[in-house]
């Protein structure tokens, strides 16, 4: 059986910004809350840590940096895949070497790539890794879907371990399930799927809403692997409108806007995203005092 990275809550965190580039001091402080707080891993630079517009130099040392700072408390997985198979490959070399736990590994995007070029690209990245490897599907941001008989061929490959499933299809995720098996873990990509994907063999999320909740997100993952699945569903539904509010706009200009009020770095996004609409931040703002 293959090694699990991690199982429950991997929180997706935010990179604090500025304009004059990373607030380092801000996501130390996050890094170390989530930390307190009980997550299980972090996943660093990937779509809610704005990877695709950091530059070359950045995306590195965030994932140095986060290395660092964890200190092997908990597993880190770098964001390395990119639309460029060489460049994912560069970047995931650089991350095995850098000390990162396990890579997280995207679709081709823009560009996309046949169900043969998907094969060819993950298979290519994962030859290279030292490290295990997470397949990223999330075909609304990327135009590109991972086939479950694809997710079956990659799964035979020693460091492809596992999959975050965010493309929001139920059945195609009980469809990889029945193929992989014990070859690949499966993660919910969204966080409002937790509890129906960990009831599918699913184990656990990686996760957007655990940068503002990390232990009440890690609290539903455990109260269902603790066999309290009501108890985990009536968590997982208690906080649906806050996980709403989270993807009213694109992420993670929603998520951003709430770690900076948590005094977690500036509401500072690059281009092309800008700052979250006023009334959706007072109405974001609102649910989260709720959950207090």
């Amino acid at each position: 059986m293959k090694k699990t990275v991690f199982t429950g809550v991997a929180t997706a965190i935010v990179t604090p910004l500025n304009e004059n580039g990373i607030d380092y001091e801000s996501f130390e402080r996050l890094i170390e809350w989530q930390i307190q707080q009980g997550v299980n891993a972090i996943v660093v630079a990937g779509t809610t840590g704005e990877g695709s517009t950091l530059t070359d130099e950045e995306h590195k040392d965030v994932i140095k940096f986060a290395v660092e700072k964890v200190a092997g408390r908990i597993p880190v997985i770098a964001g390395t895949g990119s639309n460029d198979t060489a460049y994912a490959i560069e970047l995931t070399k650089f991350a095995c070497e850098a000390g990162a736990d396990g890579m997280l590994v995207v679709t081709p995007y823009y560009n996309k790539a046949t169900q043969k070029g998907l094969l060819q690209s993950f298979t290519a990245i994962a030859d290279a890794s030292t490290k295990p490897v997470i397949l990223y599907n999330v075909p609304g941001r990327t135009g590109c879907n991972i086939e479950p008989e694809t997710c079956a061929e990659l799964a035979k490959h020693p460091n492809i371990v596992g999959i975050k499933e965010a493309s929001g299809n139920i059945s195609q995720i009980a469809k990889i399930a029945s193929l992989v098996g014990d070859d690949m873990d499966i993660y919910s990509g969204n966080d409002d799927q937790i509890v129906p994907i960990m009831s599918l063999g699913g184990k656990g999320v990686i996760s957007v809403l655990s940068n503002i909740l990390p232990k009440e997100t890690v609290e539903i993952c455990d109260l269902y692997f603790a066999g309290k699945t009501a108890e985990s569903a009536k968590l997982q539904l208690k906080y649906l409108e806050l996980i709403d509010s989270l993807f009213c706009e694109v992420n993670p200009i929603p998520v951003k806007a709430a770690t900076a009020a948590m005094g977690y770095g500036e509401n500072f996004l690059r281009l092309p995203l800008t700052p979250m609409d006023e009334k959706k931040k007072e109405n974001m703002f609102r649910l989260m005092k709720e959950c207090e």
